[in-house]
């Protein structure tokens, strides 16, 4: 079973990419566990750009959106799994507090949205592994879906570089861990 099906079975909206990456799974999903889009000079502006609205009517005051403020629902041998909830389409995202991922299971209704952001790695050989990064969204409501629908229109190309950007500074993490190593011994 799909360990995204687990925690979103349905869903109204998605996106999937993927690349190859040299190393182990374990050691894949290590560096995804601390990956943060702020540490990425490109990502960084795209999401202060986002933010820019409602940090000039004082609706969004903390730090940039980043992967810390998504709720950790699982990690296996293969696969990470995120979810966040909220009104996406506000300002300040609308983001609603899920201390856990029983929490997060639990939420089933309301003018907000679930997203469920995960990573997973497939061994395609001793030493490369196809690593997949998958984003669903269900919207909770008929008002949600319709507030919903036109941002993600808006941001989806965004959304699709942003995923790209973090598998590829993932797969270079990775790759210059690999070398270390190898120039160690």
């Amino acid at each position: 079973m799909n360990i995204f099906d687990v925690f979103l079975p349905r869903y109204n909206f998605s996106e999937r990419h993927a690349t190859n990456v040299r190393g182990q799974p374990s050691d894949i999903l290590d560096v995804i566990a601390v990956y943060r889009v702020q540490e990425d000079p490109f990502l960084r502006p795209v999401i202060a750009l986002r933010e820019l609205p409602g940090r000039l009517f004082k609706r969004l005051s903390s730090s940039p959106l980043d992967m810390q403020d998504f709720i950790l629902l699982a990690r296996t041998e293969h696969a990470l799994v995120y979810g966040l909830a909220g009104a996406f389409w506000h300002a300040n995202y609308g983001l609603c507090s899920i201390p856990s991922s029983d929490a997060f299971m639990a939420i089933k209704q309301g003018n907000i949205c679930k997203l469920v952001l995960g990573f997973a790695v497939i061994a395609v050989s001793k030493t490369q592994c196809r690593l997949i990064t998958e984003t669903r969204v269900l919207c909770l409501s008929k008002a949600a879906r319709q507030h919903f629908t036109p941002y993600w229109f808006l941001i989806r190309p965004v959304s699709g570089l942003l995923r790209r950007r973090m598998l590829w500074s993932i797969r270079k993490k990775i790759e210059e861990k690999n070398k270390v190593i190898h120039q160690i011994f």
